[in-house]
């Protein structure tokens, strides 16, 4: 009798599953049905996922969490696939939309942590803390009467308290400098810029340098703006700097690329297996189409900056300096989710203008090796030699107006190759940058020498003319290392690392007084690509 009653259970059970399973079906057959076509017959892929689901949800022997369950099926199948198709959370979505959208809610202030506490080191210009009476130097203790300093909360659920909506008030409780009291401002939020230009600035008479970090919402209109500053100031040739630029939005790239180009020159084309070829020309309305140009770039060097690059290399309108792009050619589409959450997948690859396919080669579903690409080409010694690097004949491709010959194969190999100088940038200063002494001693010693620091140097040409790294500081960033067990295996090691980490130390002084541009025009002159972009420009 109680066997009859489990049966009769279970098949009620079943047959309750069962109905579940035709009315989520149709809930989304009915949903999709505008976009997609959706097999949903008893042989069905989706329904078999389906079922597997709602098996494990109400049969599994331990509790579920049904999100969690489900996300983590969708990452499975994306795993499986190429190495950039990507599944987000909602709160993962918003973060990388906010990076590349050009703002952001909050109070406008850049800060670092120091020994638990929010060190401000620039509120952004008529931003709303700026407005608030905020200056460089303030140590946010408290936010809403919340202790954020000394607590160690983590650095996103302290970046959570300051943001919000736009037009919301939050009370920061603050330490300041020669001040005994702790002092209270209430802050509204605001839309704050996220700049994806890095810097610009005339670095040799008639020559500018843009450097651009990421390709975003606001990338076209910033580049313009530099553009017409550096062309007020005499600007005639560019050094476009891609370097360390990870991409983003295509339409931003092929802005840039089409103010260089003449009318009807390609500048990319994207073709899929379910996605018909797509061309994307230059319309001719540039505003830099006579001047030379250098484009700037390296293994980080991905994706949209890949395009640009290789656009103005096979169209012969600018030369390449550096080393073998990173080599991402796929072409992702944005799928939201109801949740907030998105999906990424890749649905065409990207072609230069000579139709050299930018991807490198990968095995779907080997995310390791893939991840382990670059790592590769340090041991075979690419990075070091261009002679190292081998293509074959079937990857030759010729440049449109002077027929010079360039490579597919994945990446842009530049028409300049330079190598990394793995013995001016020791290991030692590696592990001192890695491990935060450089920039956790010059934080402390700019809080301690801001205003006499102002005072001296008025203006950033007498700070770089006349500027001195203290040796005191050099001696502190080596004594934190040291307790961190981070040491020169010799004298040799040292004697090469003391003058590049004295470049690096007044460029981060610079910028904490100033802002990027005055990093970059410190940093640069002993880069050995800028150096290079330089000479070729010259030569031109």
């Amino acid at each position: 009798m109680v066997e009859k009653h489990d049966r009769l259970k279970r098949n009620t059970m079943k047959r309750n599953i069962y109905c579940l399973i035709c009315l989520a079906m149709a809930m989304f057959a009915i949903g999709a049905s505008a976009q997609l076509q959706v097999r949903m017959d008893k042989d069905s892929p989706m329904r078999k996922l389906q079922l597997a689901e709602m098996l494990v949800t109400n049969f599994y022997v331990d509790s579920v969490d049904e999100n969690k369950l489900v996300e983590d099926a969708i990452r499975g199948m994306l795993d499986k696939l190429d190495p950039h198709s990507s599944y987000t959370t909602p709160k993962e979505t918003k973060q990388m939309n906010e990076s590349l959208q050009g703002n952001f809610d909050g109070i406008g202030v850049q800060f670092n942590m120091v020994e638990d506490t929010l060190l401000v080191i620039q509120t952004i210009a008529k931003g709303p803390s700026q407005k608030a009476g905020i200056v460089a130097g303030d140590r946010i203790v408290a936010v809403n009467d919340t202790a954020i300093s000394g607590v160690k909360m983590p650095r996103d659920q302290i970046m959570m308290r300051l943001r919000g909506p736009k037009g919301t008030m939050v009370k920061l409780s603050v330490v300041r400098r020669e001040v005994a009291d702790t002092l209270t401002f209430n802050v509204k939020r605001d839309k704050i810029p996220v700049k994806s230009l890095d810097a610009s600035y005339i670095i040799r008479p008639g020559v500018g340098y843009i450097r651009i970090g990421s390709f975003g919402a606001t990338t076209y209109d910033e580049f313009m703006t530099a553009v017409n500053k550096l062309k007020a100031a005499g600007m005639k040739d560019l050094i476009l700097d891609l370097q360390d630029n990870g991409g983003g939005y295509l339409q931003a790239a092929v802005k840039i690329a089409n103010e260089f180009l003449p009318k009807d020159d390609i500048i990319v084309y994207a073709n899929g297996l379910k996605s018909s070829r797509m061309d994307y020309r230059a319309n001719g309305s540039g505003k830099l189409l006579d001047g030379k140009v250098v484009v700037l770039v390296n293994e980080f060097t991905a994706s949209a900056s890949e395009i640009v690059s290789g656009a103005m290399q096979d169209n012969d309108r600018g030369m390449v300096v550096g080393r073998r792009t990173f080599g991402k050619g796929l072409v992702q589409r944005p799928f939201d989710m109801p949740d907030g959450s998105m999906i990424r997948l890749t649905i065409a690859h990207y072609y230069t203008p000579t139709g050299r396919c930018i991807q490198k080669p990968y095995k779907k579903g080997d995310q390791k090796d893939y991840a382990m690409e670059l790592d590769k080409r340090l041991k075979h010694g690419e990075l070091m030699n261009a002679d190292s690097i081998h293509f074959a004949d079937s990857l030759k491709f010729y440049t449109l107006r002077k027929h010079r010959v360039v490579y597919g194969g994945g990446g842009i190999m530049p028409d300049y190759f330079v190598p990394l100088d793995t013995m001016t940038y020791t290991k030692y200063h590696r592990q001192l940058v890695a491990k935060g002494m450089v920039t956790d001693a010059v934080l402390r010693f700019i809080d301690n020498n801001r205003k006499s620091l102002k005072r001296k140097y008025t203006d950033f040409s007498k700070f770089e003319a006349e500027y001195q790294v203290p040796e005191s500081l050099i001696a502190d960033i080596r004594e934190r290392g040291e307790k961190k067990d981070v040491k020169p295996k010799d004298n040799e090691e040292l004697k090469l690392t003391l003058p590049r980490l004295a470049t690096q130390v007044k460029a981060l002084v610079a910028r904490d007084i100033w802002d990027m541009d005055e990093y970059f025009q410190i940093v640069n002159e002993t880069s050995d690509i800028v150096k290079k972009g330089l000479e070729t420009i010259e030569k031109m």
